[in-house]
């Protein structure tokens, strides 16, 4: 029998500590998923899954539960160091398809800048299994419109995270960033 979640949510957070898990797990703590025991799975979009808000997906979630969640995370101890992470998703016009999600985590990006990377790289896995053509060296706005006047891609976006480490040079911390999203059954 196999698992196919019928509802996704997504959700970030960042978290700073003495040591690299400690960072995480206070990232973790902000996304509001430390209480899940997360199982990080591939890319795919079920078809038919629901996107629904952070408040009721953060309700449905049982402590312990095996959560299954595609993740973006990057961690950096180095003072002035901006790191950020994102989740990208695009959805096909025929909800009986599946659609992609994609994960990006980069060092020296504004949130702008990584939301459109995940959003770009989600949209351009989504043309590729449609069979639709896609021109890289194209800017994401003409491509995004040539897939939309085709009506094979309708929703794109993305959810990044992105923070500044700032601390004093002598507390060695670590600043660990992600977005997620989180598949319900």
């Amino acid at each position: 029998m196999s698992y196919v979640p019928s509802k996704v949510f997504f959700t970030s957070g960042w978290g700073v500590h003495r040591n690299e898990l400690g960072s995480f797990e206070k990232a973790l703590c902000e996304a509001g998923i430390q209480s899940q025991n997360l199982v990080y799975v591939s890319s795919i979009l079920p078809p038919h899954c629901k996107i629904v808000d952070l408040e009721y997906g953060l309700k449905k979630l049982e402590p312990g539960a095996i959560t299954h969640c595609v993740m973006a995370r990057v961690s950096t101890n180095e003072h002035g160091r901006i790191a950020g992470a994102a989740i990208g998703l695009a959805e096909p016009a025929d909800r009986n398809r599946y659609g992609y999600l994609s994960e990006v985590h980069r060092f020296g990006c504004d949130e702008e800048e990584i939301a459109e990377e995940a959003e770009d790289l989600a949209a351009e896995f989504l043309a590729a299994s449609l069979g639709l053509h896609f021109d890289e060296n194209k800017a994401w706005n003409e491509k995004r419109e040539e897939w939309r006047i085709a009506g094979q891609i309708v929703n794109t976006q993305a959810y990044p995270c992105v923070r500044t480490h700032k601390r004093k040079c002598e507390n060695t911390k670590w600043l660990t960033v992600l977005s997620a999203a989180v598949f319900l059954a």
